[in-house]
This record gives structure tokens, sequence and C-alpha cells, in this order.
């Protein structure tokens, strides 16, 4: 179990307002690129407006982060804004506008929660496979999605293909689990774009190598048995860790050893994610140049605190 796992395929950072948090991620030395924004008609043969989610990717050779943000005023979007025309029949309009109706009020509902991490994608080769173990253990979800996504090339945006899938909770709406949502990826993980300035990062990341997921003590039996049945084997305690994932899962008296000064939010929630980089030295100094607090862990790692980085701690962590 857990064979057909190959670590993380992105993490979600729901943000409130996308010029804030780009600005946010350039000053932690992060290259962001122009945010997506979905539009179409309203009415079929209507002008085009911006709709639902707005998203931009933070991209490394092999995953990323991506941030997230619902699109409140129609018709208003951000002067770096790339708008991607969403092309579909007038009668299969109300349909497309009600799902992404439902996306916007699942991430409305997180931020209702807090601002940060509320999405954890594992990447896999096989998400066929990753289907058939779930439903042979009894996990529900939702089966296998097959979307095309914008990807920024230097040429413009294209749409390529990718499937995916999401864990439910019998108790919560569609693609939802207690801690937000997660699920599995399947498309030759994130391809970098041929524009290789959007992972060129000045601070030197070079991957997403880790995410923390905060719950309380009394919660995590249940939740170590939980995510051994989606990932595999967990090395345990009060931090446990899901090597094949790249996922970590502390216990709320056990985080302050893990990034001290951080409190959890409502739990559970993902607190933290960890990304490599090529010096930490020198990530360090850009970091403090750029008056970003930064507390140091160990010689090879320090984190942001989530306070400074809109609601989650960004680890750096010496790459190698």
């Amino acid at each position: 179990m857990g064979d057909d796992i190959n670590g993380l395929h992105h993490v979600g950072h729901i943000v409130r307002d996308m010029d804030q948090a780009m600005e946010r991620y350039r000053q932690l030395g992060f290259a962001v690129p122009a945010p997506a924004y979905p539009v179409l008609p309203a009415v079929g043969g209507g002008p085009a407006e911006p709709f639902g989610v707005a998203n931009t990717h933070v991209h490394f050779p092999g995953n990323f982060v991506e941030l997230v943000a619902v699109i409140n005023d129609t018709g208003r979007m951000p002067g770096e804004a790339r708008p991607i025309p969403l092309q579909v029949p007038d009668d299969k309009l109300p349909g497309l506008m009600a799902a992404i109706r439902a996306t916007a009020a699942n991430i409305t509902s997180f931020l209702q929660r807090f601002q940060g991490v509320h999405i954890m994608i594992a990447d896999t080769p096989d998400i066929d496979s990753v289907a058939a173990r779930l439903t042979a253990v009894g996990v529900s979800h939702g089966g296998v999605h097959n979307i095309q996504r914008p990807v920024e090339t230097s040429t413009g945006t294209r749409m390529e293909p990718a499937r995916y899938l999401e864990i439910s909770d019998p108790q919560l709406p569609p693609g939802r689990v207690p801690e937000g949502r997660i699920g599995f990826a399947e498309n030759t993980p994130v391809e970098a774009p041929p524009d290789q300035r959007h992972t060129d990062h000045p601070n030197g990341a070079t991957g997403l190598v880790e995410c923390v997921l905060c719950v309380a003590d009394t919660a995590l039996p249940e939740l170590e048995r939980r995510y051994s049945t989606y990932f595999g084997q967990a090395r345990d305690g009060k931090v446990t860790r899901f090597d094949r994932a790249s996922v970590t899962v502390v216990a709320a008296s056990a985080l302050a050893d893990l990034l001290p000064g951080e409190r959890p939010a409502p739990l559970p929630a993902f607190v933290a994610y960890a990304v490599s980089v090529r010096d930490i030295a020198a990530t360090e100094r850009l970091l403090r140049d750029n008056d970003v607090p930064v507390t140091r862990t160990g010689p090879e790692e320090m984190f942001v605190p989530a306070d400074a980085a809109l609601g989650v701690a960004i680890i750096f962590r010496q790459d190698g």
C-alpha cells in the first residue's frame, strides 16, 4: 500500500486577496506568474466576465504551490491577470456555472475557517490504481475526474489534460474531509513551463518537499489510521510521517517543538509546508533583507511564521 504515490503534487494556499498574496510571496523570494482568471458569459451570447476562482502557481520542476482566491467583483481583475476564456455551448453553460459556483462556495467556506493551506494533493503515476485501492478498503471518493488545466508557456497559455480524485468524508459535502480537500492527481507531475523564469526563484527554492497537518492530541490515532489507509505505512509518535506522500502529522501538544512559537489554527489544519533550497544561508539573507521574520530550527532549516505568510508557516530546508 502506498507504492502508487510519488510525494506531493501540490498544496493549495487559500487567500483573501490575490494581489496581496502575490506581493507577499515575491517578498518571500518566490517567482509568481500572473494569476489566471476564468472568464465566461453569464448568459448565452453575453459578454465574457471573470467568474468563480482565480489562481496562480509557484512552480517547481516536479510540483507546485497554488495560490487561490475567490473572484468577488464580477468584471474586475487585477492588472496582472491572465483571462482564460472558458468555451462552452450555451446549453451547457448553466451546468458549468453551477459547478464553478460550488467550487467558489467551497473555497469561501475554507476562508471562513482561516486563511491558509486547505488543499493537499499527492502525486501518483496511476490514478486508476489509487481509485481501485481506495474503493477496495472502503474509502469514499468522487471517482477520477478528467479536466483541462491552463499551463503558462513562453508563447502563451495552453490547456493540458489532468486527472484527479478527491477523498470524501461521508458526513461532509463531496470532496471534503475535516482538514480540507485532499486527494491525488496524475499528469506527469506538473511539468515546468518552458519559460524558466517561473522556476528560477530568487530565494533558491527547488521543490515542495513536505506538508504539515496539526490535529488535536485525542484525534491523532484516528487520523493516523485514516492517513495510513490513504498513503501507506507511517513512522509514528506525536509527530507521524507518511514518507511516500511527504505528509507529516503533528499532535497539537507537539507543534511548538516542531515549529517554535506557532499556534494551531482551528483543528485539524494544515499549518505549514516545506520547500527545499539550494543555499539556506543565501535564502536567509534574502528573507532578512526583505524584512521577513525567520526562526532557525537547525543548521539546515528555518521557517517564516504563519503570521508573516498569510496563515501558513513556510519552512525552508537545505536541499540534499
